[in-house]
């Protein structure tokens, strides 16, 4: 066992206050809310606080066509009108729509990933957070579930320079389809994805039958569920399902997105889990003792999603958080009892012991064709499909960075913390 865990986490104020629009299910002000919650408890006390760079767009085009990224990077809301063919092709509109600073937000989320990754890979940290990451819909040609440029996979990408094997695991309540697309075709990442599947669900994909293809056949998990499962039985098959998985395919790091959807009562999710049944996978994959990148996702009841993240940061700092809500700046929106925990809820559970051991069984059979599989013991070296760091000189000059301005980013727990001076350059409300 590590003694102590050491742990980076990655916040920027900016990225709290850009807005969907009216009527949109996605709030970023749920990262602010998150944050705040985290001071108010004090974790910022026992962690490293960084703010992320903004990735470069030469950075996103790793995993994203250059093209895609060029349009992210030009389009704004006063020039939607010129660009109708462009629209349709890159899936922007009502889901995914264009706002003020769009660009600047996926900088920001993609950068904290990376970093994240980056960090986990000199071993300057044994556990990275971003809770503004895990927008694991984004495909490398469009826009997909609210999700722009996919984070995930960059931060993957990141950590396959420095490990064979990479194990992503997903709990938001869909379907991780942008990171498994990704990586279907090759066994270096193992995705494994805990999701309801059904009724024309979104994304509509998912079904246990999807496994991988070509050297990526059986290194792709789907755990299609049912409305209503509860903490019981998520955490069962959870536990079950990783453990077995961890010991087959030996990981060298861990990515787990964390939606929060997939709790009681998300304006968007149809499960039961409580908090404490969410934080409860989170508590089983650090046990590992893995180089682990944690991030964000969906979450749609803002409060709820800023209550689940800030008890699985003091989960992963090993640090019990007490029920009753300090005093902070959005105090207010956890009226009327300021308490931490959420229970489970109360939508019939659709999921069978029969359907989850048929479920399961699946899963394993599967797990037991790689065990016999001669790529088991794989490459250490990066295969051609992964991208190389980009040429320091072809960048450009004025991007650079040197040294010093990126110390610079590192923010000191003192100057970074008293009041909410992050967030006093904004100009926009969110």
């Amino acid at each position: 066992m590590r003694s102590k865990d050491k742990i980076s986490y990655f916040y920027d104020g900016d990225v709290g206050s850009v807005y969907f629009g009216p009527n949109h299910p996605m709030k970023p002000h749920r990262l602010c809310m998150t944050h705040h919650l985290v001071l108010s408890y004090d974790l910022h006390k026992k962690m490293e606080i960084y703010r992320p760079h903004k990735a470069y767009p030469v950075e996103l085009a790793q995993f994203h066509s250059a093209d895609y990224v060029e349009f992210l990077h030009r389009i704004n809301p006063d020039t939607l009108n010129l660009y109708p063919n462009e629209l349709a092709k890159y899936n922007l509109g009502e889901d995914c729509p264009v706002f003020e600073n769009l660009f600047e937000f996926c900088q920001i989320y993609a950068g904290g990933t990376i970093d994240a990754a980056r960090r986990l890979n000199n071993q300057l940290c044994d556990i990275a957070i971003n809770w503004a990451g895990g927008l694991h819909h984004a495909k490398k040609c469009e826009a997909s579930g609210f999700c722009y440029i996919n984070d995930l996979v960059l931060g993957i990408l990141e950590l396959l320079k420095y490990h064979a094997r990479v194990l992503y695991i997903d709990i938001d309540v869909h379907h991780g389809d942008g990171v498994e697309e990704a990586f279907y075709f090759t066994d270096r990442v193992m995705t494994v994805s805990f999701h309801k599947y059904g009724d024309l669900f979104f994304p509509g994909t998912g079904e246990v039958k999807e496994i991988g293809e070509r050297e990526g056949k059986f290194y792709a998990i789907n755990v299609p569920l049912k409305d209503g499962i509860d903490d019981a039985s998520f955490n069962r098959l959870f536990k079950t399902i990783i453990s077995k998985v961890v010991e087959t395919y030996l990981p060298g790091a861990i990515v787990l997105q964390c939606g929060a959807d997939s709790l009681a009562g998300d304006r968007l999710g149809c499960f039961n889990l409580s908090i404490d049944g969410h934080a409860e996978c989170v508590r089983f994959v650090k046990k590992f003792n893995l180089p682990l990148l944690v991030t964000g996702g969906g979450g749609y009841t803002k409060e709820n999603v800023a209550r689940c993240w800030a008890v699985e940061t003091g989960v992963l700092l090993d640090t019990e958080l007490p029920n009753e809500i300090p005093e902070n700046e959005y105090s207010k929106y956890f009226a009327p009892d300021y308490s931490l925990k959420i229970p489970g809820g109360h939508i019939e559970n659709l999921n069978s012991k029969s359907y989850l051991g048929t479920i399961k069984m699946q899963v394993m059979e599967n797990l037991r064709s790689i065990q016999h599989a001669p790529g088991v013991q794989m490459q250490e070296v990066p295969p051609d499909f992964y991208i190389p760091d980009f040429d320091e000189d072809e960048q450009n000059p004025d991007e650079r960075m040197d040294q010093q301005t990126q110390d610079k980013h590192i923010q000191r727990d003192d100057e970074y913390y008293e009041g909410d001076n992050d967030n006093d350059h904004n100009i926009e409300g969110g």
